[in-house]
């Protein structure tokens, strides 16, 4: 174990990026065969499927047709779909950019969620989204980082006060503070939020919910499910829905931003960090520097929750 520790260590750190950097191909690589092996069939299988049903259709209505008439008709739909326009339903449906659809618009170009669902037609919308952007996310990133700033020193408090009194190293304190807050946050903004989507979309599995929640949290804004849309709810559902869902992606992605923060000051983590950057093995001092940080925050406690004082010597 030493042997191979030193071994590693002694690598030049061009060798260990180019290591770091193999490791990121292959996975990726694993990931795309894995999708390509699951997704490969059911897609073929679709396809085959709408060809029997544009071959039917064509079969029976194609003599009161003209020719080609239905692929015009068809990716004249597809080119609407793909901008968030359908022309399903009745006219009772929600209008694509009213207020709540281009708030959640706005704030999904913020996060970079995107989630895709609706894009701009005019070219002033696109100009206005570009410079809307690069304005906004500089401003937006500058908030994150703030209330992150505030709110990590009142988060590591429960975890200095259990290290003091359960008499823990600062780094397995910070293990279990970050595990904690982890699991916490999972439940709350993940599996609690599933939970409410399965029950009231009819139409999505359990799976399908923790899906969308991951994947709107994670900033990855597939897209394939939001929930409220071509349900024909009242108008007064439908809005509170959407404000609902702008408010838990906000909220959501703050409390995964200060998790995935609290992960990162972790010293295994920052130990990590430090072998890809330094020119050799970690030594006494560089440990004690990781551990730093966290013997601070055990310093912020107020003294009542200091540690008791010793008694005096006889």
């Amino acid at each position: 174990m030493d042997s191979g520790r030193h071994t590693m260590g002694a690598l030049r750190p061009w060798a260990r990026y180019g290591l770091l950097v193999v490791a990121h191909l292959l996975a990726l690589g694993l990931g795309a065969a894995v999708l390509q092996a699951l997704e490969g069939p059911p897609a073929l299988r679709l396809q085959a499927n709408l060809r029997a049903e544009l071959a039917t259709f064509q079969a029976e209505y194609g003599a009161c047709l003209p020719p080609r008439a239905l692929e015009e008709l068809l990716g004249t739909a597809l080119a609407a779909q793909a901008h968030g326009v359908s022309s399903l339903g009745n006219g009772s449906e929600t209008r694509n950019w009213d207020l709540p659809s281009a708030l959640l618009f706005t704030a999904s170009l913020l996060t970079t969620t995107g989630y895709g669902h609706m894009a701009p037609l005019s070219a002033g919308g696109k100009a206005f989204c570009v410079v809307y952007t690069a304005l906004g996310l500089p401003a937006s990133l500058a908030l994150v980082a703030a209330l992150c700033h505030c709110l990590l020193p009142l988060l590591r408090h429960p975890g200095a006060w259990v290290a003091i009194h359960w008499q823990l190293t600062p780094a397995t304190a910070a293990l279990l503070q970050a595990s904690g807050q982890g699991l916490l946050v999972a439940g709350i903004f993940m599996l609690l939020p599933a939970l409410v989507l399965w029950g009231l979309q009819g139409d999505c599995s359990l799976l399908e919910a923790i899906y969308f929640c991951f994947s709107s949290l994670s900033t990855i804004g597939l897209g394939d499910l939001l929930p409220g849309r071509d349900h024909g709810l009242h108008p007064v559902l439908y809005y509170l829905g959407q404000f609902a869902l702008l408010g838990y992606l906000l909220l959501g992605l703050l409390a995964m931003l200060l998790t995935v923060e609290m992960f990162l000051e972790l010293p295994q983590v920052r130990a990590m960090v430090k072998f890809f950057r330094s020119r050799g093995p970690l030594n006494a001092e560089d440990e004690g520097g990781i551990l730093g940080q966290d013997e601070l925050a055990l310093s912020t406690l107020p003294p009542s929750a200091a540690a008791p004082e010793r008694a005096p010597a006889c």
